[in-house]
């Protein structure tokens, strides 16, 4: 959801706080446009994030609640190879986007970031995202690291539809956060 973030995958290179470098994608513009977004779903963490350490932000649209989020209109080429360098392929293959068009749902493989989502549209453009095959409920909870939720809280900051106290009340209750992660805390994180 940072856009510094977001500019790694694009153009390539390693954002704060991460211990791997992203290659980029084939077309490195900037998205044409980002805008906030809420989801139906949960979001949530899980697995153990070597770039990161900590857990790792997973999406679960079938989930009761919401999810803030932030839309980046990238092409379906840009959006391919952000997708392989979270599934640690190699970027330069375009995805077969027909089923998660069609269904809303497309499994590439039993990984984390290997079933890609629609969970919806805005503006008659289809929202797509990629998220870990499992449930909220059948996945075990890792707390985020600091690195990791200070790129997810500036990201949501970044957009302009929610306060520091709204971010950090919402991180916090997030499964895998919830317990281990305070509102206060997670404001702090936002402080220079």
């Amino acid at each position: 959801m940072h856009m510094n973030r977001l500019m790694s995958y694009l153009g390539g290179g390693q954002p704060p706080g991460a211990s791997r470098s992203y290659p980029g994608c084939r077309d490195s513009r900037p998205p044409a446009l980002s805008v906030p977004v809420e989801l139906t779903g949960a979001l949530y963490f899980a697995t153990e994030s070597p770039v990161w350490s900590g857990g790792r932000a997973f999406y679960d649209p079938h989930a009761t609640g919401h999810v803030y989020a932030r839309a980046h209109l990238v092409t379906a080429g840009q959006f391919s190879d952000i997708a392989a360098q979270e599934m640690y392929r190699e970027p330069g293959t375009d995805l077969d986007l027909t089923e998660v068009l069609r269904s809303g749902v497309a499994t590439l493989g039993h990984g984390r970031y290997e079933t890609l989502v629609c969970p919806g549209s805005l503006d008659g453009l289809p929202l797509l995202t990629f998220t870990a095959p499992w449930t909220v409920d059948e996945a075990d909870w890792t707390p985020p690291s600091a690195a990791y939720l200070r790129h997810l809280a500036h990201g949501l900051l970044e957009t302009g539809a929610w306060d520091v106290p709204a971010i950090s009340a919402y991180l916090q209750a997030c499964p895998g956060a919830a317990g281990h992660w305070s509102a206060h805390q997670i404001a702090d994180l936002l402080t220079p």
